[in-house]
């Protein structure tokens, strides 16, 4: 990809964790091509691993909290936004939560509490900043949020979070749907299993990798650089006729039928 792509751009960036955050991938190659960046994080126990890894990027911070279930902290952090800048051009939603009790055992022992967590937290939060965020986005834009074949298939544990990103994916096309006009695209990329923080928290998660490995066309999943790269790619007017979308990198898997 050409360097510079994103260059005068400017995108919000909703997910980071840490360095191994699929987030941070995308984040890094957004940078890589000419973007400039708006962290957000979700609390004060992350808050110096944000500041760090967004200054390791050149240039000047810029961070706000936002915890996507409080109403009041997204309209507080758009604020902050617009005393930043007066145009968005990208948002990235690399957000998902549920009880690590609801990611192991059986999906008919979810709680009522975990699947509205889940769904808060993971689906409801894009529907959100969108609302927040689509009045700046002036001359259109792209937005990247991150799923994962258990949307569609059911993989064992996976349970509750399966159920969250099918919804997510719905309201992927939802948005499209509605924001196209505005010339506002909004896909998701479905990534294969990668060794992050968050996917460690999904019981027997290393057996996940091993059967991806086993069985994916490419004979491996994928890395955070790749999809670091197809984010970029989202982000960029090379993707400027695709809106509504699942883009699966998780080296072939999705398409064998076992």
């Amino acid at each position: 990809m050409e360097k510079g792509m994103l260059a005068g751009k400017t995108g919000l960036v909703f997910g980071v964790a840490n360095r191994r955050s699929i987030a941070w991938a995308i984040a890094q190659a957004w940078a890589a091509q000419g973007a400039r960046l708006i962290f957000s994080y979700a609390g004060d126990r992350i808050r110096g691993n944000v500041e760090e890894l967004a200054a390791s990027l050149g240039g000047e911070v810029l961070i706000a909290p936002c915890d996507v279930s409080k109403d009041e902290d997204i309209t507080t952090f758009f604020e902050y936004v617009k005393s930043k800048t007066d145009r968005v051009d990208m948002i990235l939603h690399s957000i998902a939560f549920a009880p690590k009790e609801a990611l192991e055992g059986e999906f008919l022992n979810t709680s009522r509490d975990a699947f509205l967590t889940a769904q808060n937290i993971s689906v409801y939060s894009l529907i959100a900043l969108m609302r927040a965020a689509s009045p700046l986005f002036t001359d259109g834009g792209s937005v990247v949020t991150l799923s994962f074949y258990g949307g569609v298939k059911v993989f064992p544990n996976y349970n509750v979070m399966g159920v969250a990103k099918a919804a997510l994916e719905a309201s992927v096309r939802y948005l499209a749907a509605e924001l196209g006009p505005r010339q506002i695209r909004v896909n998701a990329i479905s990534a294969g299993p990668v060794n992050t923080l968050a996917a460690r928290g999904i019981a027997k998660f290393s057996e996940l990798l091993k059967v991806y490995g086993d069985r994916a066309p490419l004979g491996r999943t994928c890395e955070l650089e790749e999809i670091g790269q197809t984010g970029a790619f989202l982000a960029s007017s090379a993707s400027s006729g695709i809106t509504g979308q699942t883009l699966y990198v998780d080296g072939g898997y999705e398409i064998t039928g076992c």
